[in-house]
């Protein structure tokens, strides 16, 4: 346990404080601040983990699930509260699923698949659209562009899923074919030693 990690445990202990303000609507301004304190600490745990070379195991595991179950306890309760559309959720929810799922399979296959440009404007604009979504069920005005930025959400969501797909067919195909070569170079050694001439 170090602090980056410690940042990063924040992150899930403040989901629950999330959700109980949100459903018990007592204070959209309040939600909205707890939502952005936890959001920020997404950039401050990997800032701290470089900066103090406090890299772990256990951070890479925590970090990305930390930030899966705060989008998607925000987004479920915001169904619940019938301010987002369910249907927009489950695309948004599901690509987070596909890509975990993906980026799984690399592993074990010996390959990793970070974390793309596509996939870093998607939780901004994730942090964005939720955060005025909270804030429009108090504030009208702020409900219009917070529907906007769901739109730009799942827009980014399908986007960046079809661009990790596009990533891990390439690097599959590219193993696929370099053990295609080697085989053949295996199979091409055999024969030249069969018709090779005997002393």
């Amino acid at each position: 346990m170090n602090l980056p990690n410690a940042v990063t445990l924040s992150r899930i202990f403040l989901v629950p404080v999330l959700v109980a303000l949100l459903l018990t609507r007592y204070s959209a301004s309040i939600a909205a601040c707890v939502f952005l304190a936890a959001a920020m600490t997404d950039f401050l745990d990997g800032y701290l983990a470089r900066s103090r070379n406090q890299v772990t195991t256990l951070g890479t595991l925590l970090d990305p699930l930390a930030d899966k179950l705060l989008v998607s306890a925000a987004f479920i309760s915001l169904v619940q509260l019938q301010l987002v559309p369910a249907w927009m959720v489950v695309i948004i929810i599901g690509r987070e699923f596909a890509v975990t799922g993906l980026r799984s399979i690399a592993a074990s296959e010996g390959f990793t698949i970070g974390a793309s440009e596509l996939g870093k404007l998607k939780m901004g604009a994730q942090v964005g659209a939720i955060t005025l979504l909270i804030l429009g069920s108090e504030y009208a005005v702020l409900q219009t562009l917070g529907t906007v930025a769901l739109y730009m959400v799942v827009l980014f969501a399908v986007w960046s899923a079809v661009d990790y797909f596009r990533t891990f067919w390439s690097k599959i195909d590219d193993r696929f074919k370099a053990q295609e070569e080697r085989r053949r170079h295996v199979l091409l050694k055999k024969r030249q030693r069969r018709h090779a001439p005997t002393q």
